[in-house]
């Protein structure tokens, strides 16, 4: 279904994912913002989150795929690494290569497909069944914990605190070259990328405020371990901001010197890993830490660029 909408003063100030509602009664909310985060919608052929609040005059365009192109994401056995699980929450150290949840063309081998199989009620959290459970995402290509709510309430209790910035995210990176300083944090706005609408990059016209807190653990031969907290939750901010500071993250195809791009010679992806994750619980309110150390493949590049030192 091809979409064209207009702004009026009457609509201004609604929620994206609302209009669309609104003008396509048929789609629930969630699933008017489904379309909206996987980039079937846009305003003013832009990109925008589904709580954007539109402008008079804004123009929404785009394209709904048809209701028989939406397939429906099936249980798979997936063995999963599960370091935490109660009748509310499962937090996992997911593996290097899985994706989170389904999108189009891609319903198969994703962490929903697996909770789907473990726990089928988690299809009951919310009415996008491409999204059940996920209360956050990690790239495909990142390792490390995750969590995924098993209730709509403790689905909505997450969101909320991942929102209001009261999760305790730290992340372990190996950038390249030798950090000048022992510690610092990058503060820098990201946002889509002016030229390349699929990527992300540091945007000071339009970008979201964006802040990154780094420590280097260990210096490696012209490469860096680095310890990260993140105070915000951007799309792909730890990859941008190292890249923007000249440290692109080692095996990084994309946020990457071009030169280097091609290059899995030292990674076979980008060395990145969720170490640590700390939140409440949705139940109890008892506040909970979770680690995962890195997977083999980070320690063997780790272990590598240590062996190539003088």
């Amino acid at each position: 279904m091809q979409i064209n909408i207009k702004i009026s003063d009457a609509l201004k100030g609604e929620r994206f994912d609302l209009v669309i509602c609104k003008f396509v009664p048929a789609l629930s909310r969630s699933r008017a913002a489904g379309f909206i985060q996987t980039r079937c919608l846009s305003v003013n052929n832009r990109y925008r989150k589904p709580g954007y609040r539109v402008k008079s005059g804004d123009l929404v365009t785009g394209n709904i795929p048809e209701e028989k192109s939406c397939a429906c994401v099936s249980a798979q056995k997936i063995d999963l690494d599960i370091v935490f699980e109660d009748e509310y929450i499962i937090v996992i150290n997911k593996r290097a290569g899985m994706v989170v949840h389904p999108g189009p063309g891609n319903t198969s081998d994703t962490l929903v497909n697996a909770l789907l199989s473990r726990c089928p009620s988690i299809a009951a959290t919310c009415n996008d069944s491409f999204r059940s459970g996920i209360v956050h995402r990690l790239d495909k290509d990142t390792s490390g914990l995750i969590v995924a709510a098993k209730t709509s309430q403790a689905l909505e209790f997450l969101q909320r605190e991942f929102k209001y910035r009261r999760v305790k995210k730290k992340y372990l990176a190996i950038v390249s070259g030798r950090l000048s300083s022992c510690e610092g944090e990058i503060e820098m706005p990201i946002g889509r990328h002016p030229v390349k609408r699929k990527i992300m990059a540091v945007n000071h016209k339009t970008g979201r405020y964006a802040r990154t807190l780094w420590k280097v653990k260990k210096y490696l031969e012209n490469a860096s371990l680095v310890e990260i907290l993140l105070k915000t939750g951007r799309t792909h901010q730890i990859r941008v901001h190292f890249y923007a500071i000249d440290h692109p993250l080692i095996g990084d195809s994309v946020y990457q010197y071009r030169k280097n791009r091609r290059n899995r010679s030292v990674a076979p992806r980008q060395m990145l890993h969720s170490w640590q994750l700390g939140f409440r619980h949705p139940y109890s309110g008892r506040k909970m830490l979770f680690k995962a150390e890195p997977p083999e493949d980070f320690t063997q590049v780790q272990a590598k660029l240590k062996l190539f030192g003088s």
